[in-house]
């Protein structure tokens, strides 16, 4: 199986790139499902239900979340109405907390993909213990019972958290991806056990800014320590940044993970499929 997943979708320039770059990528790629990162899609806060709907037209199979899942008041309600949008897994059990942090999707052709999303602990809103919380998603779903793929979103701030789940996860998920920090990371393998791992994907998102938000205000909010105006999406040339994984399709594990970027201000970099793949 080959699938994809996008990191964070930054206002209008990210929503974009996605219409723009996505289509093309999905096609190219052969991509039996796809997942992006959607939390951050709405002005840069949130996601609605217009936007969501942008991202879905552009190949997207399932949208996540995080620690932005709530900006948007809409949210509340269209997450309960669109099963295919997940936020973090790991909300107190105890709270009637709306939608779903983990839901298996079958493909055009049969196949089933458990996608799930964990919320990190470190430097983050506190959640329910993020191990705890992938361990009780892993046992809804195993990978080759149930899924025959199984996506894992770390979505923290913490490298040495995401790697912990990597490890964690490892030979029960086909890929563990982090998201949140915005920056796509050189580090895509695959782990001892056979799970494909990268620590961040990346946003979708103008890297003309500071993590997708305008340079200006930030900066000077920096250097003089006076109040600016309201953070706002960067609205230049956006990159579409994301992973590629081939699994296995006894196994479920991976046999291939590679980055993607195309457009905007990155070196571009967009898997090539070879003879025995395009067979």
């Amino acid at each position: 199986m080959r699938l994809g997943f996008f990191g964070d979708v930054v206002g209008r320039a990210g929503r974009a790139a996605v219409s723009e770059h996505l289509p093309r990528v999905r096609r190219e790629l052969k991509l039996d499902f796809v997942v992006v990162n959607g939390e951050n899609a709405a002005g840069g806060f949130g996601i609605t239900s217009s936007t969501a709907a942008e991202l879905f037209d552009a190949g997207a199979d399932c949208i996540t979340l995080g620690n932005h899942s709530w900006d948007q008041a809409e949210a509340l309600t269209f997450i309960e109405r669109e099963t295919r949008l997940l936020r973090p897994f790991n909300y107190p059990q105890t709270l009637n907390i709306p939608g779903r942090g983990a839901q298996l999707f079958t493909t055009p052709n049969g196949q089933r993909v458990f996608v799930i999303q964990i919320h990190g602990s470190a430097f983050m809103e506190s959640l329910d213990d993020p191990i705890q919380g992938v361990q009780r998603a892993l046992d809804e779903a195993p990978l080759r019972q149930v899924a025959d793929a199984v996506i894992v979103e770390m979505h923290a701030e913490a490298t040495a958290e995401k790697y912990i789940m990597g490890h964690f996860c490892d030979g029960r998920a086909t890929l563990v991806v982090g998201a949140h920090t915005h920056v796509p990371t050189g580090d895509a393998h695959i782990l001892a056990g056979g799970t494909a791992y990268m620590t961040d994907a990346g946003m979708c998102g103008d890297y003309d800014s500071v993590i997708g938000m305008k340079k200006g205000p930030l900066v000077q909010r920096a250097s003089t320590r006076l109040p600016v105006e309201r953070k706002s999406p960067a609205e230049g040339p956006a990159t579409l940044c994301g992973v590629f994984v081939e699994s296995d399709d006894n196994s479920g594990l991976a046999l291939r993970v590679e980055p993607i970027r195309v457009g905007g201000r990155l070196r571009q970099t967009l898997p090539s499929l070879t003879p025995r793949i395009a067979e």
